[in-house]
């Protein structure tokens, strides 16, 4: 079983920035594929980024959000800049067991609680 705890969502104004924390329990955190979601109200939960041995973005954040991973500390982060309106979501990270990418969510066995994030505009 995986547990995944978000951190660092909240109010920021449009083209500005956040980052995104995701704490993982599990011994064999370096072998997970890891990702973060989003959904908005009303929408369907949306593929953001996503990482292994290589890292993997939504067209809609590619060049304005990096994902990165520390292995040693079992932490996932999603650093944001210039941010629009149109990222307001709650965003999840999620985890799965093997080392492969995937952006649906049904390539993903674990989730977090979520996290928001509001982009003024």
């Amino acid at each position: 079983q995986v547990q995944l705890v978000e951190s660092g969502g909240g109010l920021v104004q449009a083209g500005g920035s956040l980052r995104l924390s995701c704490a993982a329990s599990g011994r064999t955190f370096s072998s997970y594929a890891m990702g973060w979601f989003r959904q908005a109200p009303g929408k369907e939960r949306e593929f953001v980024a996503a990482i292994s041995w290589s890292t993997y973005y939504g067209d809609s954040v590619k060049g304005r959000f990096t994902i990165s991973r520390d292995n040693a500390k079992n932490t996932v982060s999603l650093q944001m800049n210039s941010l629009k309106p149109e990222d307001t979501a709650v965003y999840y990270c999620a985890a799965n067991s093997v080392s492969h990418i995937g952006v649906g969510t049904a390539d993903y066995a674990y989730w977090g609680q979520g996290t928001q994030v509001t982009v003024s505009s």
